[in-house]
């Protein structure tokens, strides 16, 4: 039996991972954190009543074999690094993680002798995604990366974005900066930049979470996109990283390190 923490319990994806947990034979919900509720009764939050509720790290005392993180982009790292300084493997689902605070985590993992996973997208598609621009990118060094969410993502570029414009960059040859000036008549126009890779961000209702690798060559081009249409497409990514978490011995970022 896995015992779980669920921060961030009372988002969308907060929801989404508790019924999971209590809906997965292996899996055993002991507690849920959010510093932004104040009622700590588990019946307010239609929870099993063994459930505890915790809005302060302080309070949490109890015996746990996994985080999953689903919280906010400013309360991630803090988290995360609680997480590996109390011996509870990490499943971070929550993007915002800059560079440097991946590698923080990673040596304070170190010192811990904890490991955990760091995950950019729980899709399959999306990791699918990725794997696939990698490879095309040996072949097609020009690339722009367009993701799109729902209107309450308050980071951006997403996650997935970042770590597909990383696995692109890692796999071509270095590029300047810029392959090419432009002229902006408004600001912002071609997106950001990541090493020469531009992203474009949109936050419209309607969408879930959507990406689209474009890459173009002399008298060719090649479009990857993936689509999750529900959150509840995430939840299988999510089974598979609290069951295998356990058989990692570092902080790694991707779902790909426990796939199969």
């Amino acid at each position: 039996m896995i015992k779980i923490i669920v921060a961030g319990f009372n988002g969308s994806m907060g929801q989404k991972a508790v019924h999971l947990v209590n809906n997965t034979e292996d899996f055993k919900l002991v507690g849920v954190y959010s510093p932004l509720v104040r009622d700590l009764q588990p019946a307010s939050y239609d929870l099993p009543k063994d459930v505890q509720v915790f809005n302060d790290f302080s309070a949490i005392n109890i015996e746990a074999d996994v985080w999953i993180d689903f919280s906010t982009p400013k309360a991630v790292f803090e988290n995360t690094k609680f997480a590996l300084g109390h011996h509870i493997r990490p499943v971070v689902g929550t993007s915002g993680l800059t560079d440097q605070q991946v590698e923080d985590l990673k040596a304070y993992a170190k010192t811990q002798h904890m490991a955990g996973l760091i995950v950019p997208n729980f899709g399959i598609s999306a990791v699918l995604l990725m794997k696939f621009a990698k490879e095309a990118a040996k072949y097609f060094p020009e690339a722009e990366i367009i993701e799109m969410h729902h209107a309450d993502k308050t980071d951006a570029p997403s996650g997935t974005a970042l770590s597909t414009a990383k696995q692109i960059s890692e796999a071509r040859e270095p590029q300047a900066a810029d392959n090419k000036k432009f002229d902006e008549t408004l600001p912002g126009a071609r997106g950001g930049n990541y090493k020469g890779i531009r992203i474009h961000s949109v936050r419209l209702p309607g969408y879930v979470a959507h990406e689209q690798v474009l890459f173009g060559s002399e008298g060719e081009a090649l479009t990857i996109r993936q689509d999750s249409f529900t959150r509840d497409s995430f939840m299988k990514g999510v089974e598979i990283a609290v069951k295998k978490v356990g058989s990692l011995t570092e902080l790694v970022v991707g779902l790909e390190n426990v796939l199969s």
